[in-house]
């Protein structure tokens, strides 16, 4: 929703915000840059605006090999998306650094990455999968000796200690408490990574991974279901993953995945208002009021909408001002313009 000349201003403060938002092309170098970029900047005169990467490339601009826009906003890297999938399919999997290393990928980039990505290093990564890993076996009745051998534990001392660390709790506790696991996964989409949280009923997160309000989402989430989040992937995280790459390509306008939806009787309520807001349509917050028959209720409206901890699946990027403004929106205002432009042209289609 920027100006060109507010767009220029972002490029020279090198606007964390906006990366993603724009890609700046300089007509004199023929190269095109995120607006993070550290290269020297261009005179105004000498700039033009992009909004896809494509519209950069189809008018002959080369990408930067600063910034190197071709890698979407926080893309996973393919080395390191290989990694994580092994981890993901073998519980007992373990790693030295010089095995790191002959596969051409450096220990300290790894560790720097996971932590900026995942607040925590990969070793922490690897020994959760094995403590989820364990936790599901115990909670079938395994014996927690076996558990722990079969997640790749060769010291009962050992993972007993990990797994304390981790659930809170002593494994043979852990069998008579209530406490279940949510898992999470980071995966990319066309407008930056996406964290997603699933339990045993169904999605109850799926935010932008740059949402500021990420971490106490977490937190909520752990104390409103009485649960740990650990990173993993069950069917629920499967099949959203499967729908949102479907639904980014123009071949999905509606969602089946189940939802689990922690929250008040009227914020529930309102999401499930939202999922009747036809795609490719927008509505007010006026007129949200008035479907759920509250309509002096629009301020009440507008924060459970702030609340919503799905996006897309309930779909508050919807929701715009009485005057047709775009309003806020926790991925950031250009990712609602985004995708309420691109349910726009995906209806069209679906119409012809």
């Amino acid at each position: 929703m920027l100006s060109d000349d507010l767009k220029y201003q972002a490029l020279l403060s090198k606007d964390q915000t906006q990366d993603g938002a724009f890609y700046a092309a300089v007509t004199t170098t023929g190269i095109f840059c995120r607006s993070i970029c550290t290269a020297r900047k261009p005179k105004r005169e000498n700039v033009l605006f992009y909004t896809t990467i494509q519209e950069a490339l189809a008018a002959g601009f080369r990408p930067c090999k600063i910034c190197r826009p071709m890698e979407s906003v926080g893309k996973i890297p393919s080395e390191m998306e290989a990694l994580i999938r092994e981890v993901e399919s073998n519980p007992q999997f373990r790693i030295k650094e010089w095995q790191l290393r002959e596969r051409g990928m450096d220990p300290n980039t790894l560790r720097r990455w996971f932590l900026k990505n995942y607040h925590m290093t990969f070793q922490a990564f690897c020994r959760m999968q094995r403590i989820n890993a364990a936790f599901g076996a115990i909670k079938e009745g395994e014996r927690v000796l076996d558990a722990a051998m079969e997640s790749g534990y060769d010291s009962l001392s050992g993972f007993n200690r990990a797994f304390e660390k981790t659930m809170g709790t002593t494994p043979r506790e852990s069998k008579s408490k209530q406490q279940d696991i949510l898992l999470y996964k980071r995966f990319d989409t066309p407008i930056g990574p996406m964290i997603t949280i699933a339990g045993s009923k169904g999605i109850c997160l799926l935010e932008f991974g740059d949402r500021r309000m990420l971490e106490t989402e977490f937190i909520d989430l752990q104390k409103r279901l009485n649960a740990v989040i650990l990173p993993g992937v069950n069917s629920f995280i499967e099949q959203v993953m499967m729908e949102l790459d479907e639904y980014f390509n123009g071949k999905r306008c509606e969602f089946t995945v189940p939802l689990h939806t922690p929250g008040t009787e009227f914020q529930n309520l309102v999401w499930n208002t939202l999922m009747s807001v036809p795609f490719g349509e927008t509505v007010s917050y006026q007129a949200l009021a008035k479907q759920i028959n509250n309509p002096k209720a629009v301020r009440a409206v507008g924060r459970a909408n702030g609340m919503n901890r799905i996006a897309i699946l309930i779909p508050c990027h919807r929701v715009i001002g009485r005057d047709g403004e775009l309003t806020g929106y926790g991925g950031g205002i250009w990712r609602k313009e985004w995708l309420i432009t691109h349910e726009a042209k995906v209806g069209e289609v679906e119409t012809i």
